[in-house]
């Protein structure tokens, strides 16, 4: 996986936790606050969070610059179609992110 070619500082952020939990909405804050200051984002939602790519809020992010993705196989599990409203991929791409980006958080 490439995180592209930017010069900008990559952050990655991973999310776990629910929707409704208040670790997702600090990790969409965090993020929202990173691509304000200039930063290159990664989200990637897995376990609980897949069901977020449905949020607004979410979605905004996106149209700003978020590089948002999505597991896959949570999303089978929990019979959500994937669309391109994330870019829906495995575990490798977590791995991959933790990698390639200058700095990774996760909130569970």
């Amino acid at each position: 996986m490439t995180t592209g070619g930017t010069d900008k500082t990559k952050l990655g952020v991973l999310i776990a936790s629910a929707p409704d939990r208040q670790n997702f909405s600090h990790g969409l804050r965090l993020a929202e606050t990173a691509i304000n200051r200039g930063l290159a984002v990664y989200l990637y939602l897995i376990d609980e969070a897949v069901p977020g790519i449905e949020r607004a809020e979410v979605q905004a992010l996106k149209a700003r610059g978020l590089r948002l993705f999505a597991c896959a196989f949570g999303a089978k599990k929990r019979n959500l179609v994937t669309d391109d409203r994330a870019t829906w991929v495995g575990l490798a791409t977590a791995s991959d992110l933790v990698a390639s980006t200058d700095r990774f958080v996760s909130f569970n």
